[in-house]
């Protein structure tokens, strides 16, 4: 017995040393003089776990160590922390000085070569340039928007008495709008088998890019190429008939001269994997934090409903909302960011250097992340104050939308192409739910804010009519 505790104490040495040893080694990697200062963690993991586990108080804990620009290693790579809104809008302004999106690679690998988050320069003034044709005010007046207003009478059309788990509606609506008005026909069709992968892509770039079975990567990657296949065989169809189709696939084969945007088949395919994405996370959260902050403030939720009630009398019940409704629509407008700020949808962007250069003073080797930290500047007391506080009536004031802090849609060249499109779309939710229906929360389930905000098991709400 007491040989057996002797060599357990001696293995634990053997750890401890070995674990002490790999940290050492780990900082002196890279300790190369004129780095921001900070930590490294592990090989490898490096100080991924801390981050994801505590989050903003990971990063709090190490600007109050190191300043508001520190190294760590995150996501598989090495990378430079900015917490300063002034270098923050610096970085983001300046993306053909040797700085470029730097997405994880799980994201990479699972969006496409051809996302437009990941390609620069020429590449990506044609993909936006494509993108932003698709979404454009006339192409969100003319044709999405009758599709969007069609989609959500019908969604929350039988929801009276029910108890319905408002996190999983909110991203089937997110992601079944999107579809619709991507491939309208053939939507309901594709949509049982599209549904399920394209939520297993989603957890697959949020993931570590370790390829092995069991891991949220392997199924984000597995899931890519079924939705390949299923997309493959749509556009393959729609260039076997002849039928006309008034989509966002239309315009996207569209060969004529209003198609400014010539795309490959890959190309096509990828932009439609960047719509469904980039939508789904900001359309589904914000609707589905927008309803839990309208239950939790009573005054504010009849402020919104008094809008909306206007609106609707002014309509015969059948009447749809229209392009010239959205504009008065101030208040809801107010909600939606005052929403996207309170819950922070999304917490910083990520660039990459393509040659060494200096920031705040310091050197930031070629190939390293940059985390633009944006979080922080929501909850600023002198842009904001009373920041905890929800308050849409902050955003009555245009100006500050206007700000150069206001980065909660991104900033400088990358600012959110669909802006005003996923507006549309989280409005005209609104308008329906709140014209229709009351609702009152069950169960209290607790809401996880980082790396992203969800309700771990669910978020369930009983409604009835209004």
């Amino acid at each position: 017995m007491a040989l057996f505790m002797v060599v357990l104490v001696l293995l634990f040495i053997l750890a401890l040393s070995i674990c002490t040893a790999l940290l050492r080694w780990n900082e002196l990697k890279f300790s190369k003089k004129g780095l921001p200062p900070g930590t490294m963690g592990w090989p490898i993991f490096g100080e991924t776990t801390e981050f994801l586990k505590q989050g903003p108080n990971f990063m709090k804990n190490q600007r109050a160590r190191y300043g508001s620009f520190f190294k760590s290693h995150i996501l598989g790579c090495p990378t430079a922390v900015s917490m300063d809104p002034e270098l923050n809008r610096y970085i983001l302004m300046n993306e053909a000085k040797g700085l470029v999106p730097g997405y994880p690679q799980s994201m990479l690998d699972i969006l496409g070569k051809c996302n437009i988050a990941a390609v620069h320069g020429s590449t990506h003034k044609q993909m936006r340039g494509a993108l932003l044709a698709l979404i454009s005010p006339t192409m969100i007046k003319q044709q999405l928007l009758p599709k969007i207003d069609e989609f959500m009478r019908n969604f929350v059309s039988d929801w009276d008495n029910k108890i319905i788990d408002i996190q999983e509606k909110t991203k089937q609506m997110a992601f079944l709008s999107s579809l619709n008005q991507i491939a309208s026909v053939e939507s309901t069709s594709i949509a049982q088998e599209f549904m399920p992968e394209f939520f297993k892509l989603v957890l697959g770039t949020l993931s570590l890019p370790i390829d092995l079975p069991g891991t949220n990567y392997r199924r984000g990657l597995k899931a890519r190429k079924i939705i390949l296949t299923i997309l493959k065989q749509l556009i393959e169809k729609r260039r076997g008939n002849q039928e006309s189709h008034k989509d966002m696939l239309a315009y996207l084969m569209s060969k004529d001269d209003n198609n400014r945007y010539k795309l490959s088949d890959d190309e096509i395919i990828d932009q439609i994997i960047t719509i469904l994405y980039s939508g789904y996370e900001t359309v589904s959260t914000t609707s589905m934090m927008a309803v839990k902050y309208l239950h939790d403030h009573p005054s504010i939720l009849e402020e919104l409903r008094k809008e909306h009630m206007a609106l609707r009398e002014k309509k015969r019940p059948e009447d749809p909302i229209e392009w010239n409704d959205l504009k008065p629509m101030k208040f809801t407008r107010a909600v939606i960011f005052e929403t996207s700020r309170l819950a922070t949808i999304v917490n910083g962007v990520l660039r990459k250097t393509t040659e060494e250069m200096e920031l705040n003073g310091f050197v930031v080797p070629k190939g390293w992340r940059i985390y633009v930290y944006t979080r922080e500047i929501n909850y600023d007391p002198f842009i904001y104050p009373d920041p905890l506080a929800f308050n849409p009536w902050r955003w009555m004031d245009k100006s500050l939308e206007s700000q150069s802090s206001f980065l909660i849609f991104g900033g400088g060249t990358r600012q959110c192409p669909g802006k005003e499109l996923g507006i549309a779309e989280i409005s005209t939710f609104l308008h329906y739910f709140i014209t229709r229906y009351r609702w009152e929360e069950i169960g209290g389930e607790k809401l996880m804010k980082f790396p992203r905000v969800e309700a771990p098991n669910g978020l369930n709400i009983r409604v009835s009519s209004y």
